[in-house]
């Protein structure tokens, strides 16, 4: 087994091939409510600039929740938007992130490869609690979180390819 640090950034990623037109897939992705449908963890989110439009440094606040630790906000910032490839987004400090989130879209045959990516870190997250608490047991509370990250991840493809394929 592979030691893993938070200060290392570790990251999963997942991906799916689903039957449906990048732009279709697209209008999913870029919705930032997506997530809420699919997911145990994100509540939802709302955008916090006056246009409401998504583009890079475009901010929404997104809601959370997780039995380990109860309910939190965090602020995320648009770091990539390039319709209809690519849709990522910054929690935190753009500057210093706690985490980056990305969706990647590539025309593969009739279909579009979806590809969710995230990357812990490097800014401290509610998970530095726990490593905090139990230095000794790091690997494992970052293998679990990263575990619990994916699942989400493949949920949310899952649904997408579910809403675009009925």
């Amino acid at each position: 087994m592979t030691d893993l640090r938070y200060s290392d950034c570790p990251s999963t990623e997942v991906d799916l091939l689903i039957d449906a037109s990048p732009e279709a897939v697209w209008q999913m992705v870029s919705d930032i409510q997506l997530p809420a449908r699919f997911s145990s963890e994100f509540k939802g989110g709302e955008w916090l600039d006056d246009e409401a439009v998504a583009g890079v440094g475009a901010r929404f606040r997104g809601r959370n929740h997780h039995p380990a630790i109860g309910e939190w906000e965090t602020t995320c910032t648009v770091s990539q938007f390039d319709p209809p490839k690519v849709f990522g987004y910054i929690v935190g400090d753009p500057d210093d992130p706690a985490a980056q989130w990305r969706f990647t879209l590539t025309p593969e045959g009739s279909g579009t490869r979806l590809s969710q990516w995230m990357q812990m870190g490097p800014a401290r997250s509610g998970i530095n609690l726990a490593i905090d608490a139990m230095p000794d047991k790091e690997t494992k509370i970052l293998q679990r979180r990263l575990a619990e990250h994916r699942a989400n991840m493949e949920a949310n493809l899952r649904g997408i390819k579910e809403t675009l394929e009925s």
